[in-house]
């Protein structure tokens, strides 16, 4: 299949307002970061608590701000995630202070904020371990079980939060679900010692500053040594040219990209990171096949100028590049619009880094290439020539390596 047939247009030419195009993105994200909004980090990278709660209605956020608010978590960050049906949400809190204390804290202070309307004296059994549950049980012994109450009390718990977790979904609406799976002696003992609220919390994930600090290094070592491993394999599969122009356009795109972050407040995380990854191979394979087809075209058009060469090669490889480019920036957009809040910050940085890294091998790697020619070209008294000069004199190292 190709959508352009004999294309010929006239991309270098056009070369000045890509070049001005991408200054102004990166002068807009660039200072969003400096001067603006900064880096919008996640709880991953900045340390802090990450509690996921079920609720057995659709939440309201503000009801769930305004809860942590009253509680002083004014900065609770509150995200819907998952299917809609699911009723889930993240809170994030950030860390306050350095120890292992604070975060405990920032836990405990979630919780009771969630749970502040609990019936004095009696046990949430949408928050209780089967433990807990046990120990109660057995404190009142509804069952007035001998010698082996802890077995059949342990067994008891262990039906009751498989009902909640596994078949309801991690909460229970009412007490009543309860009939027929326990003795009425237990039924009524539950009744009497515990409540249901309307959450449970699911899972909670604790991040100190150290290893925030840690995953930042990481991550930022992560894509230099990405861009600096292209680096070495282009500029011994090309030249030393081409690798500098394709590593600057990843580059290029890694900071629009980050900037778009910061300028829409978006946080990153570590999904983030591993979506900027993917980017700067996806967007490396692109300039590839430009620079491939280039290669090729330097031994057939032997007196054809070169930045000539680079234009005919960009239109050689428009088809491909639309199609691979465009199913793909199709697939990650329709996991960015009905992916959920989860997959939302990491599909949207490969539906930027997409739409960048594909114009960026063409208007940012392309010309650097061709601008790099002419410079060495004006440098050493010659006007444009043929590439057959250029190509004929690699040749020759080739022949003599």
């Amino acid at each position: 299949m190709e959508l352009f047939r004999n294309a010929n247009f006239d991309f270098l030419g056009k070369k000045w307002y890509f070049i001005a195009g991408s200054l102004l993105l990166l002068a807009a994200g660039l200072g969003s970061i400096f001067f603006g909004k900064g880096i919008p980090l996640g709880v991953d990278f900045k340390g802090g608590t990450l509690v996921y709660v079920k609720f057995t209605h659709a939440p309201d956020e503000n009801k769930i701000r305004s809860a942590m608010g009253s509680a002083g978590l004014s900065n609770a960050r509150i995200q819907r995630y998952g299917a809609p049906g699911n009723n889930e949400v993240i809170i994030a809190l950030e860390q306050q202070g350095e120890s292992d204390e604070a975060l405990d804290r920032g836990k405990v202070a979630i919780l009771a904020a969630l749970g502040s309307a609990a019936p004095a004296g009696k046990l949430d059994l949408n928050n209780t371990s089967a433990r807990a549950l046990r120990e109660r049980l057995l404190e009142r012994d509804p069952l007035r079980a001998g010698s082996d109450a802890g077995e059949r009390y342990q067994e008891v718990a262990t039906a009751i939060t498989q009902l909640r977790d596994v078949t309801r979904g991690g909460v229970l609406p009412s007490l009543e679900e309860l009939k027929g799976v326990v003795d009425p002696a237990v039924q009524a003992a539950l009744e009497q010692d515990f409540y249901l609220s309307d959450f449970a919390v699911r899972n909670v994930e604790i991040v100190g500053a150290q290893v925030g600090a840690q995953l930042r290094r990481q991550a930022l070592l992560a894509t230099l040594y990405s861009l600096a491993g292209m680096l070495v394999y282009i500029a011994f599969r090309f030249e030393a040219i081409y690798g500098v122009a394709a590593v600057a356009a990843v580059f290029h795109d890694v900071l629009v990209t980050v900037g778009a972050f910061s300028l829409l407040g978006v946080e990153i995380s570590l999904t983030v990171i591993a979506a900027i990854l993917t980017l700067v191979g996806y967007s490396m394979n692109d300039t590839i096949v430009i620079f491939d087809r280039v290669r090729e075209n330097l031994k057939l058009m032997r007196r054809v100028p070169f930045a000539e060469i680079v234009n005919r090669s960009i239109n050689q490889t428009l088809s491909r590049t639309v199609l691979t480019s465009g199913l793909t920036f199709l697939t990650v957009l329709s996991l960015y619009l009905f992916g959920g809040e989860v997959l939302s910050a990491f599909s949207f940085a490969l539906v930027v880094g997409i739409l960048v890294g594909t114009y960026s091998s063409f208007a940012i790697a392309a010309p650097l290439v061709v601008g790099f020619q002419e410079w060495r070209l004006a440098r050493e008294g010659r006007g444009p020539v043929p590439a057959s000069a250029e190509s004929g004199k690699r040749e020759k190292m080739r022949a003599k390596a």
